[in-house]
């Protein structure tokens, strides 16, 4: 007689009252239940994940996953347009995870020790890099989505629409502005108009260091929505507007390059290795410089005063060095405007982690200190 386990005892009585029980069909439908089980369980890991990380976003993170998430269709609906959509597409991803992973970490490390941060009036290490991080990564995110426009410029439209603002541009000045600034070109002027165009690279960057270091959070967070708008805006309307600008539509139509000092060698090295052919209208230039200069009129008035002569003669100076058409300008101011318009607005809507985490007040009095 062979020796049977009282597991295997057991398993044969069940099978006996309830024939099919532990047969393969059976463990097949176990499997299944199991495979089920586990489906179940990473939705609802999933949702709650997603719960978590709404809690956290602010309305910058909206506007920029709204944005990711808008591109990244247009890119499915045309992904014959682009020889690597799926390279695009996971990149979008990994850019989102990136901003979750960055949100979730600063808001942990936050609640991990609230009784130090609250009483001890110095927060920890890993609280100032996260804080850190987390306020100035939208540099980094507009950064890359201006490098991006480079190959998704002829996404929806395979030819470029340059000669629609060149006529536009005849039409209002009489002129091709790019052309006809030439005969007053000079070393020195040149190079003013070089460092005018430079500013543009400090503007976000000086207003939003100054409010980061007197803590107005809100502002900060402000500025960078308003920004943020604008940028998602100007964005797509480059998608399905590609414009290349002067530099190459009209190339051979002046007589020479504009010779300057370091602020002109400046530019043509960032010009060098960071143009994007395409994206020229509307100006993103004057876009990012005009909701920084309406958030300074709004956050930090001494600072707009300081501002506006410089983003004038920065919208003159990209016509000037032939990087623009003046179309581009105005299609720059508006969208500009409209980022600080509906900025303002969903601030006002959903201040979300930035007033509930970073707004001054007793648990957080170190702030002020």
């Amino acid at each position: 007689m062979n020796p049977v386990s009282g597991d295997e005892y057991r398993r044969n009585g069940l099978a006996a009252a309830w024939p099919g029980i532990g047969s393969p069909e059976h463990r097949a439908d176990l499997t299944f239940s199991t495979a089920e089980s586990g489906r179940q369980k990473t939705i609802a890991t999933g949702l709650r994940e997603s719960a978590a990380a709404a809690e956290v976003y602010g309305p910058f993170e909206w506007v920029a996953l709204g944005y990711l998430l808008i591109s990244s269709a247009l890119i499915v609906v045309f992904a014959k347009n682009l020889p690597h959509p799926l390279r695009l597409l996971t990149v979008h991803g990994l850019v989102a995870i990136v901003i979750l992973a960055l949100c979730r970490a600063e808001a942990n490390v936050w609640a991990a020790n609230p009784e130090r941060t609250a009483t001890s009036g110095c927060p920890t290490l890993a609280q100032r890099f996260w804080h850190f991080s987390r306020h100035w990564y939208p540099h980094l995110f507009f950064l890359f989505c201006f490098e991006e426009l480079g190959a998704l410029v002829h996404l929806v439209s395979p030819r470029w629409q340059d000669a629609k603002l060149i006529a536009f541009d005849h039409w209002l000045t009489g002129v091709h502005p790019a052309i006809w600034l030439e005969q007053f070109a000079t070393p020195g002027r040149n190079e003013f108009m070089q460092f005018a165009y430079l500013t543009y690279f400090v503007y976000l960057l000086v207003l939003g260091g100054i409010l980061y270091y007197r803590k107005d959070w809100h502002g900060y967070w402000s500025v960078m929505t308003y920004s943020a708008v604008a940028y998602a805006i100007g964005y797509v309307i480059a998608i399905f507007f590609p414009v290349e600008s002067p530099w190459f539509a009209m190339a051979g139509s002046w007589h020479g390059p504009l010779h300057g000092g370091p602020f002109t060698a400046a530019i043509n090295l960032i010009e060098h290795y960071g143009r994007v052919r395409g994206a020229a209208f509307p100006s993103e230039h004057v876009a990012g410089s005009f909701a920084a200069l309406w958030g300074a009129w709004r956050h930090r008035r001494w600072l707009f005063c300081v501002m506006l002569p410089l983003v004038l003669f920065m919208c003159v100076s990209t016509v000037w060095g032939r990087y623009h058409y003046v179309a581009d300008i105005f299609g720059g101011v508006i969208t500009g405007t409209l980022g600080f318009v509906i900025g303002k607005w969903l601030m006002k809507r959903r201040e979300g982690p930035y007033s509930r985490q970073f707004k001054p007040n007793k648990e957080l009095s170190f702030i002020r200190q």
